[in-house]
């Protein structure tokens, strides 16, 4: 399926990662010279995507500033100056800018480098996958062993048929990547107010309609002062090697 809008959930405090963010949000931290949020916007412009809206809160004139000029796709913001709404309230608050129908779902710092060339890249292949007669979200996921600046948190295990359920042990422990493909009918009920993703994560797991694709690629996050850190060692790395 064709996914050509986009969610890109922006509007965190970034507490772990002062005094960096003591000055600027979180998404303009840059990681090898790029802010973070850009190489969300950057991964959805090369999947197809043509609209993409933005949540705002901690130096929301900053994070408008910078959307404004972001050259490869129409971003438009989602005001949460007067009321920061987590993940789920930012989602549903964002959808009123966006068309009914399918579209990716994509935490600003949470990224992903090393796809394979001249294949489909992990968002088309999400779209490609993502079917709404059976699945109520389709996530992309990584091996723990592929991320660098994650704490160890194991989310998810994945069965023969795809879909997810939270781990528990002995299957392979997988990482949320930080992007979902979804249709927007699934929040056509939800409160306009302040919840976190996890929402969906369960009661979609229960109906036995949360499914997940695995990343091909090196996953970061930057999360903390050493995980940036770490994730410039990273990509300086890849940079040698390619």
């Amino acid at each position: 399926m064709k996914i050509t809008q986009a969610m890109v959930l922006a509007a965190g405090l970034g507490t772990r990662l002062r005094p960096i963010t003591d000055s600027m949000p979180k998404p303009l931290v840059r990681v090898a010279g790029k802010p973070m949020i850009d190489y969300a916007l950057d991964a959805l412009a090369a999947a197809g995507v043509e609209h993409a809206v933005v949540n705002v809160h901690h130096f929301a004139d900053q994070m408008e500033a910078h959307l404004a000029v972001y050259p490869r796709l129409q971003v438009e913001v989602s005001d949460e100056r007067d009321q920061l709404m987590d993940s789920g309230g930012g989602l549903v608050k964002g959808l009123r800018l966006l068309q009914p129908g399918p579209l990716f779902v994509m935490n600003a710092d949470l990224f992903w480098v090393g796809e394979p060339s001249g294949q489909p890249t992990s968002l088309q292949r999400l779209g490609d996958a993502f079917d709404p007669d059976t699945m109520d979200m389709l996530l992309l996921c990584v091996p723990l062993e592929k991320t660098t600046g994650h704490n160890g948190k194991k989310d998810f295990q994945l069965d023969d048929s795809g879909r997810l359920s939270r781990y528990t042990d002995g299957a392979q422990p997988l990482v949320y990547a930080g992007a979902i493909a979804m249709h927007s009918a699934l929040c056509a009920d939800a409160s306009q107010t302040p919840f976190s993703l996890n929402r969906y994560f369960d009661e979609a797991i229960a109906r036995g309609r949360l499914y997940g694709l695995i990343l091909d690629g090196h996953w970061l996050t930057v999360g903390t002062p050493e995980a940036l850190d770490e994730a410039e060692k990273v990509l300086a790395d890849l940079s040698v090697g390619a």
